[in-house]
């Protein structure tokens, strides 16, 4: 016999994953070593903060796919699942990037390279998986209007993709590492989004 899936049990799991994320950066709030206790705090702080709003961001895109749609099969469970353990792993690398910015940690080229390496890729499987689910349930809906949405959406995503992949490419060749390049590249995010969002509306008219 077969069950339908229950979106309210997936949903309610998610999110006991997103909080134990979040416990997980408060009880690393102060385990860096430093010489200045004040300095310390202050900076884990600061990055705890970054990492803590930038968790809540990555809720909000969670939450809006289960706003969009109530179609749920073993696929986006399998997709969701990759995500949350991603989402879990990705909140140490982003806060030991944040210190190494701060200077609150020692940082060789070698190992700022690989933390860029290892952010661009959790942020990129990450939004691969939700461009994915995105795609998956496209591809099982059959009102027009709402396919529509569900393509735009599943644009927007792969295009987090595509900038991960090239931050993580300018990391691998080692450009630019002395200040930041490899980060900064996802500031073409919002160009790319917007001009896509532009020619979506001018093509089928809606978002």
């Amino acid at each position: 016999m077969k069950f339908l899936h229950n979106i309210g049990r997936i949903e309610a799991f998610s999110d006991a994953v997103f909080a134990f994320a979040a416990t997980l950066l408060v009880i690393s709030l102060n385990d860096e070593n430093t010489i200045s206790v004040l300095k310390i705090d202050l900076v884990n702080f600061a990055a705890f903060l970054i990492s803590f709003f930038v968790l809540v961001l990555l809720w909000k895109v969670h939450y809006n796919f289960f706003r969009r749609t109530d179609y749920i099969d073993n696929w986006v469970i399998a997709l969701n699942s990759i995500l949350l353990f991603v989402v879990l792993y990705f909140v140490f690398p982003l806060k030991s990037m944040i210190n190494s910015w701060f200077g609150a940690l020692q940082m060789t080229p070698e190992k700022l390279a690989a933390l860029f390496e290892l952010y661009g890729l959790a942020f990129l499987l990450i939004f691969l998986c939700i461009a994915l689910m995105y795609y998956r349930v496209k591809q099982k809906t059959s009102e027009k209007n709402n396919k529509l949405v569900l393509l735009f959406y599943q644009r927007h995503y792969f295009i987090f993709v595509i900038v991960a992949a090239l931050s993580i490419l300018i990391s691998i060749s080692r450009i630019g590492l002395s200040f930041g390049f490899p980060g900064f590249m996802y500031g073409l995010l919002g160009p790319f989004c917007y001009f896509h969002s532009q020619w979506f509306i001018k093509k089928y008219g809606v978002i």
